[in-house]
């Protein structure tokens, strides 16, 4: 069973987010996501300053197994991508909810509040009905 936080957003392409007392969001992949990838061997995170779509490709994670991109959940620029990930990509593995987040970023204005975000209960419903819960 995968972990799923109660205190976080989802996506149905299995990002997390997480709204920061700043008013930015982190984001990462979640514990679901990361098992199926496997151990994660490359994480390219996007650079600082970079606006984005929501739902743009912007993260690259890569396994044994195979390559996988990562969405934007919400429109805005970049604030920082991760830099422990680039020497160690296996913290993704470790800690796919702390130290493991792929990146930061500043909402664009409404962009969170139009995002097309999951509850944990709607997350856990969506894994449920992949069969993979």
């Amino acid at each position: 069973m995968s972990n799923v936080p109660a205190d976080l957003s989802y996506t149905k392409s299995h990002e997390w987010v997480r709204t920061l007392a700043d008013g930015t969001v982190e984001i990462g992949i979640t514990d679901h996501a990361q098992q199926a990838l496997g151990d994660l061997v490359f994480v390219e995170v996007p650079e600082a300053g970079r606006s984005v779509k929501a739902d743009e490709p912007c993260a690259v994670v890569e396994s044994v197994k195979a390559a996988s991109d990562v969405y934007a959940p919400i429109a805005g620029e970049i604030a920082a991508g991760n830099p422990r990930l680039a020497a160690e990509p296996e913290v993704v593995n470790a800690e796919p909810y702390g130290a493991g987040w792929l990146m930061r970023l500043k909402p664009s204005a409404g962009a969170l509040a139009a995002a097309a975000l999951l509850s944990a209960a709607d997350y856990r419903k969506l894994l449920e009905a992949e069969g993979s819960s």
